[in-house]
């Protein structure tokens, strides 16, 4: 079997946020503050798919903070975690031109490019409880990426009851293997969002030729304030 990685961050990404809470929350990596960072770990998980596809996630974890624009409508998150995929029988390929849309309605963000593909990122929600059934509802209806600017760094303009994916790091699969993703503290920031907000890891492996498939292994929701 072959073995292809792709270590280290390509992203920073941010987010921002007040409100509820969802997640299990371990610490406060400074103390007293309102202002005070916050850990949030968050389980492995692992997902089996067609013809012998094996998608996992280990390591993730999330530190919020309270934006550095102190309007009340923005936080920022750094998230870390490895996606990887087991794809025992994918086809050799080589990779091509995009030919089919990369965020239309039911592409769970992705797309055809002449090879098989590992992606990984967040499903990101203003006032929006990203459960399995709203996440299916979402999908189905189309969600658009976050943009990177000029740093690296990931911003969202999430209005209430929005919801948007924000794609981390992708790898081409070429031909059978085993292939991860792995990412520290890629930064997003949000703003816009006077309400709660919410998060998930989503991963996903598309897997083309003729015996074509994609799995999707979603994380577990965590709230962002």
């Amino acid at each position: 079997m072959n073995t292809n990685r792709a270590n280290g961050v390509r992203w920073g990404a941010r987010f921002a946020g007040i409100g509820a809470a969802a997640a299990v929350v371990v610490g406060l990596l400074s103390v007293g503050a309102a202002n005070a960072d916050t850990f949030v770990p968050l389980p492995d998980g692992h997902k089996n798919g067609p013809d012998g596809v094996v998608v996992s996630r280990t390591g993730e974890h999330a530190l919020i903070s309270p934006s550095m624009a102190a309007n009340g409508a923005g936080r920022v998150v750094w998230v870390s975690g490895n996606a990887q995929a087991d794809v025992p029988n994918a086809p050799e390929t080589e990779v091509g031109p995009n030919n089919g849309p990369l965020d239309g309605p039911g592409t769970n963000n992705s797309s055809t490019h002449g090879s098989s593909q590992l992606n990984t990122g967040y499903i990101v929600g203003c006032q929006v409880d990203i459960a399995s059934d709203a996440v299916s509802a979402g999908l189905s209806g189309g969600l658009s990426l976050g943009g990177a600017d000029a740093s690296g760094s990931i911003g969202l303009d999430l209005g209430p009851g929005q919801v948007k994916f924000v794609q981390i790091d992708f790898k081409d699969i070429t031909k059978p293997g085993h292939y991860s993703v792995e990412y520290q503290d890629a930064e997003i920031e949000i703003q816009g969002c006077a309400g709660y907000a919410q998060a998930r890891a989503y991963t996903v492996v598309e897997v083309v030729g003729n015996h074509y498939s994609k799995t999707t292994l979603y994380g577990q929701p965590f709230s962002i304030g």
